[in-house]
């Protein structure tokens, strides 16, 4: 809030309210002379500044991008969503009101009912539904976490050393980039998970994760690429830092932004993939529930027991929007050029 102040109650060498070096002449308006930071004048305004409960506070670059993605109104409300339904998978054996492989033989595919607090049904053995759904959401977010992160990784050491280093480094390395993303991704999916087993999780995401960070390593390379010729990375090799530490104490938290973005993109990809693997036979297998297990495991009865497909279906698509909305956020909180006018 700005007062008016009268000329008898303004301090000395104040004019118009804003504080101006000593010898400023009358012409010279109060921009014209800087006043430098050890300046009398400027220590007696932070002076006043303190003793009126003012307090001048610097704010980050990430200050900014956490301002702007709070603004994002549909991702925060998709970040709610994601952290109750992180929760809920974590916290499974507290929440969920039956284990996943009790019996239940008075209620044999029942649609979702009070009777019993089979909310979502049951299935065919007469398993609570809600219990197995939320078992194989936990067993889903577990897969696409991990396959995110391990991605992430490879993608990002890849994509820096073939940015950093360039020349015969960078071409062969892009050459295996090539090689991956040209693959039919769903057929070598199916016929790694045929020969290097399945049914375990860690096995079902190393094979996802070995296929798609090729992405986020073409991302990587590119920023990388522009960041090797700036004048901090000259500085660092002058001063004798190693490659090592330039690329990840130097030129990484410049790429953090993109990896972020590309990161969340590939938790919503990975949560797809598992449960089209699982669908099809070769994701994470008995007795561990899956969602898209479920849902092959439901679309035997049809029509007749459409809860067995309908809840865990609409589960992988609010998980998979909640995560594609978070990054649509975190893309406009890191990169002010394509921020929503929301």
């Amino acid at each position: 809030m700005t007062e008016n102040v009268s000329s008898a109650d303004r301090l000395p060498g104040e004019r118009d309210g804003v504080r101006v070096a000593p010898g400023a002449g009358a012409g010279t308006p109060p921009s014209a002379t800087p006043v430098a930071a050890g300046h009398p004048a400027v220590s007696s305004d932070l002076e006043l500044s303190y003793e009126s409960g003012l307090e001048v506070e610097a704010r980050s670059q990430w200050a900014y991008a956490r301002m702007r993605f709070f603004r994002h109104k549909l991702a925060v409300a998709s970040l709610i969503v994601l952290i109750i339904l992180s929760l809920v998978a974590i916290f499974a054996d507290q929440v969920a009101p039956h284990a996943y492989d009790e019996f239940d033989f008075e209620h044999i595919v029942a649609p979702p009912t009070l009777d019993g607090w089979h909310l979502f049904g049951t299935d065919e053995l007469g398993r609570d539904y809600l219990s197995r759904v939320i078992y194989g959401l936990r067993t889903s977010l577990w897969v696409a976490f991990f396959v995110a992160t391990l991605a992430t990784v490879i993608g990002t050491v890849v994509g820096a050393i073939a940015g950093y280093y360039g020349g015969v480094t960078d071409n062969a390395l892009m050459r295996l980039v090539d090689l991956v993303l040209v693959m039919p991704l769903l057929a070598v999916l199916l016929v790694l998970s045929a020969y290097l087993g399945q049914g375990k999780p860690v096995r079902v995401g190393l094979i996802v994760a070995l296929l798609i960070w090729v992405n986020l390593a073409r991302i990587v390379r590119g920023v990388f690429l522009s960041l090797r010729e700036k004048e901090f990375v000259e500085a660092a090799k002058a001063a004798g830092a190693g490659d090592l530490r330039i690329m990840f104490r130097h030129m990484l938290p410049s790429t953090i932004g993109p990896i972020m973005v590309t990161m969340t993109l590939l938790i919503a990809f990975a949560i797809l993939l598992e449960a089209a693997l699982s669908f099809l036979g070769f994701g994470v297998q008995p007795p561990t529930p899956a969602l898209g297990k479920l849902i092959a495991d439901g679309q035997v009865q049809g029509f007749a027991a459409w809860w067995l497909v309908t809840f865990p279906g609409l589960v992988i698509v609010i998980v998979a929007l909640a995560v594609n909305f978070i990054g649509d956020g975190l893309r406009d909180a890191l990169d002010p050029q394509q921020r929503l006018r929301a």
